[in-house]
């Protein structure tokens, strides 16, 4: 089971394929069995690097805190373990936070960019979706204090049902929502969501260097659409697409569409 020893910490990790590093870093609580879908894709055409955040899947789990910054510092620490110089990053949710910020400090280690379903900053235009704090019992945009005192275990039940919009996801994993939650509330997990309360890259985002390719799905039900544009917006030369009807998981219930988008951005020109 291939590791690597960064900043004090053990991060598991998968490569598949050749050609040109594709760095590909995933959201919150998640393991990078969750790209299976796009790994098979894109080794065709990449070497494709997938591994676990810290706090995450077979990575070591600290206790907290964690910031953003340092799981971007991992990337980047992953990358020299590994001899690559420069890569193209791909982050989803809290993975695009992660990869804002790896974008923002380590512009020469960028060659595109791919943000999907993510944000730069809660606020009226951008961050999580009503239906988000609802189900975690909280009004809309609560200070960030009252998001720290949430368990992690119900913040779990309440984001899992809503990354789907197809029916058949949410009859197939209903039951699973709390074996889940149970199995994912760590110390680690608890510390990446205190990590994600306190993203805010919005004032930084013109630093960002990289051709940048901003994806979501218009039925994203945790993370507001609206929050791509802003993205798209303030990142110089960015590139907007939105899959219609798209949920949160948008690289796996609509993975065709989704894989296709990126794909020729990073095969153009």
């Amino acid at each position: 089971m291939p590791r690597a020893r960064v900043n004090g910490v053990n991060l598991y990790y998968e490569v598949h394929g050749h050609g040109e590093p594709l760095v590909m870093i995933m959201g919150f609580a998640a393991s990078c069995g969750s790209w299976v879908f796009q790994r098979r894709a894109f080794q065709k055409y990449f070497q494709v690097i997938t591994f676990d955040n810290r706090g995450a899947g077979k990575s070591d789990k600290p206790s907290g805190p964690y910031s953003i910054r340092m799981m971007a510092d991992d990337t980047i620490g992953l990358m020299d373990h590994l001899g690559i110089q420069k890569a193209h990053i791909l982050g989803v949710s809290m993975g695009g936070y992660i990869a804002q910020e790896l974008a923002i400090n380590y512009p020469e280690r960028v060659k595109k960019l791919v943000l999907g379903c993510t944000y730069a900053r809660h606020d009226d235009t951008g961050g999580h979706c009503p239906e988000y704090y609802r189900g975690m019992g909280l009004a809309e945009g609560c200070p960030a204090d009252e998001l720290r005192k949430i368990p992690i275990a119900k913040v779990l039940r309440a984001e899992f049902p809503l990354a789907f919009n197809s029916r058949l996801y949410k009859i197939g994993m209903f039951p699973f929502i709390n074996i889940y939650a149970r199995l994912m509330a760590t110390e680690g997990a608890a510390a990446q969501f205190q990590a994600i309360v306190e993203h805010d890259t919005l004032e930084r985002l013109h630093m960002i260097q990289s051709p940048t390719l901003v994806i979501t799905g218009t039925g994203d039900r945790i993370i507001k659409p609206s929050s791509s544009d802003v993205l798209a917006k303030m990142i110089p030369n960015a590139r907007l697409v939105k899959i219609e009807g798209g949920a949160h998981s948008v690289f796996v219930g609509m993975r065709k569409r989704f894989n296709k988008e990126v794909l020729d951005f990073l095969r153009e020109g």
